[in-house]
């Protein structure tokens, strides 16, 4: 890991275990202006963030070859990746390659066009050749929030002012 040193390590915000680790890597890349399924990693056991010199890394258990359907690519994301990021751009890009072809080709920056929700995102190779996609194929909706919990805190609430009802109507009768 070339870009993250020792002093990027100590002032580096760092998350550890899978779960935190996907939603943080989510948050950042919405923070940078990319799209949310850029990085589909599995496993990751560490991402870190150094916002002052821009510098990321995430690692995870064992490398994963991803298949991004809307525009039939292969990406293969290795066990550590590691970029200098701004605001709709990835530079400095390691442990990423799409296979071009019959070839894996490393992909070594990163960067949309204005507005990078609507518009096209460009891939470039240490070569300078590049390759530009919607964003929209990077792109995975959102998960909401299930909205049945409340309904059926409500209908628990109501089944238990019913019992309490016919409680009291009991009582009632034997008292008569």
């Amino acid at each position: 890991m070339g870009l993250v040193t020792e002093e990027v390590r100590a002032k580096a915000e760092k998350y550890s275990g899978d779960e935190i680790c996907r939603e943080k890597t989510k948050t950042f890349l919405k923070e940078i202006s990319m799209p949310n399924g850029l990085l589909p990693l599995k496993d990751i056991e560490e991402v870190g963030y150094d916002r002052e010199s821009g510098v990321v890394w995430l690692k995870q258990k064992q490398s994963i070859t991803h298949k991004f359907a809307e525009i039939d690519k292969l990406v293969s994301y290795g066990t550590e990746v590691t970029a200098v990021v701004e605001t709709g751009k990835i530079k400095k890009l390691t442990g990423v390659k799409a296979k071009e072809l019959l070839i894996w080709v490393t992909i070594n920056e990163i960067y949309t066009e204005d507005p990078p929700t609507k518009g096209k995102i460009t891939f470039k190779t240490p070569t300078t050749l590049s390759r530009t996609f919607p964003v929209s194929a990077f792109t995975v909706p959102e998960e909401e929030p299930a909205k049945e919990e409340p309904a059926k805190e409500k209908s628990s609430e109501a089944t238990e002012v019913k019992e309490a009802d016919a409680i009291k109507e009991a009582v009632a009768i034997k008292e008569a």
